[in-house]
């Protein structure tokens, strides 16, 4: 069962893929998987300090790897991936991020893999986040952050994922405003217009109750890729 993956991108950066992401890996974890975790490019670092991002997917997953393979480009600014590569005077390799894959999906039943903003932010001067789904052969989980303008931004992020020829899983819907007007009704209309399935939504979550730990404030997705 190597080798199978799952890529989760947003409609925008700050939407909760990462929340997500752990929660598609306890979700499979439950299924009995062994479940490795990926963040190919991470921007806001603290100097010799880990991603929280990173951190977060690392306690996560029940597949031990290296920190090289798990998240093999880092930056310190909390900017685009290019622009954060170009003033650290790197490329972002897309064959360097393969073979890190690669390493990861041989001890793996699953990885997940998440990306690094929205679908199409890029990542050099003629690649960006959708080539690098499609090169890994991934599967697209998409995040809707529940917001003013979602509708409009899910949408596109789909029209895209669909013509980039990318396999479609599903999406999930993640509250970020507890007081959004017509919050019902957004959904609604997500529901009615984006490919299926729902795998679910994830309530809006305070401060506090991230401090209790993840099975307290996750919400698991019902998601199966067995064959």
């Amino acid at each position: 069962m190597s080798g199978r993956g799952l890529f989760v991108t947003g409609t925008d950066t700050g939407v909760g893929k990462t929340r997500v992401a752990v929660a598609l890996i306890h979700a499979l974890r439950a299924q009995g998987l062994n479940v490795a975790a990926m963040k190919p490019v991470a921007a806001g670092c603290a100097p010799g300090a880990l991603n929280e991002d990173v951190s977060a997917l690392l306690q996560a997953a029940n597949v031990a790897a290296e920190l090289r393979d798990v998240n093999p480009y880092s930056f310190e600014p909390a900017i685009a991936p290019h622009i954060a590569a170009e003033l650290a005077g790197v490329t972002i390799d897309l064959d360097v991020i393969a073979a890190a894959y690669r390493r990861l999906a041989a001890a793996a039943d699953v990885v997940v893999v998440e990306g690094a903003g929205g679908w199409r932010v890029p990542l050099n001067d003629s690649e960006d986040m959708a080539t690098l789904a499609r090169g890994l052969g991934l599967s697209a989980v998409l995040v809707v952050g529940l917001r003013l303008g979602c509708v409009n931004h899910a949408l596109l992020s789909a029209a895209s994922i669909a013509s980039a020829a990318v396999p479609w899983t599903g999406w999930i819907a993640n509250r970020l405003d507890p007081a959004m007007p017509c919050e019902a009704q957004n959904l609604a209309a997500l529901q009615a217009r984006l490919p299926g399935p729902f795998l679910g939504v994830q309530p809006f979550l305070t401060v506090s109750a991230a401090a209790q730990g993840v099975p307290q404030w996750l919400t698991l997705p019902t998601i199966s890729i067995l064959e």
